[in-house]
């Protein structure tokens, strides 16, 4: 698929770079970008060459939140529905029943963002610049964050009587605890990256011009010499074991998780740490065991 406002290319160690491509415009969120999105992370960035992907934005801006000069309503949803708690969730359930709720009341940085962290692969933001709404919390459902020291970051809802969308009240309180994303929500202050890397947003500060560098190379640290089936089945085990309410549930996973590698890959690669030699693992991510229920 040829897409309107991303761009994307990987290198010969499989890491790939996704560009939020829309500069003139700060790369501010629009449908189409949602849509396309929504269409590579599920579409493209699955494919067995890519091996990790590293987000970023063209020109000055990471991106400046959503396109508010849209037409209607600006986040796409149909103020003619009235959805309740039940019957979102039925939908959720069972997409037949109410199907207009899929365009017409689903958030939509929130499917972009489920997509994101389904992916069975490493995915890094590059902050680069201003990264405001949901230019914000997009990067909250991917593993890892590096930004620019011209970095500005913003959770700025209660400016425009709106709350935080696309999961980010699931994802940010477990990224930086609870009190510190309670106090950006409710200042709604724009920050800079010093400010993101002491509250444990960020993981380190660079300089724009080693930026994506740093990020490729932390990517390429991720994915050569890995197994794939390994590290998309430890993504999934660190991310939904976090969240049981008991070890006994991590362990039944964990033991899956192992039986599946240690017959898979896991024998090539002590064979390779026997023989002294660089492993040469030959699974695809797209071929994990299922090792949680449902």
């Amino acid at each position: 698929m040829t897409y309107e406002t991303l761009t994307f290319h990987t290198d010969d160690d499989g890491v790939g770079t996704l560009t939020l491509d829309r500069p003139d415009a700060l790369n501010a969120f629009s449908m189409t970008m949602a849509h396309e999105l929504l269409d590579f992370f599920t579409g493209r960035a699955t494919d067995d060459e890519v091996k990790a992907i590293v987000v970023t934005g063209a020109g000055r801006a990471f991106c400046a939140g959503m396109d508010l000069s849209a037409e209607g309503n600006v986040f796409g949803l149909d103020e003619s529905l009235r959805p309740t708690a039940e019957t979102i969730r039925a939908h959720l359930a069972d997409p037949t029943m109410y199907p207009e709720y899929e365009d017409g009341v689903r958030d939509t940085g929130g499917k972009v963002t489920l997509a994101i962290h389904a992916l069975a692969k490493p995915v890094i933001a590059a902050i680069n610049g201003p990264a405001v709404g949901i230019g914000a919390t997009m990067t909250c459902a991917m593993d890892l964050r590096l930004a620019s020291t011209t970095a500005r970051i913003g959770f700025v809802f209660g400016r425009l009587g709106i709350v935080p969308e696309a999961c980010s009240s699931w994802f940010l309180p477990r990224i930086v605890g609870l009190p510190q994303a309670l106090e950006w929500i409710y200042s709604a202050d724009i920050f800079g990256a010093e400010e993101a890397r002491a509250g444990g947003l960020v993981r380190s500060v660079h300089a724009p011009e080693e930026l994506l560098p740093a990020a490729r190379e932390l990517a390429r640290k991720f994915v050569v010499g890995r197994s794939p089936v390994a590290l998309a089945l430890a993504k999934q085990l660190v991310l939904r074991n976090a969240a049981t309410p008991h070890p006994l549930d991590a362990h039944a996973a964990d033991s899956l998780a192992m039986f599946h590698t240690s017959t898979g890959d896991g024998k090539e690669g002590v064979a390779a740490f026997l023989e002294k030699r660089a492993p040469k693992f030959t699974s695809r991510a797209a071929d994990l065991p299922r090792i949680f229920p449902g």
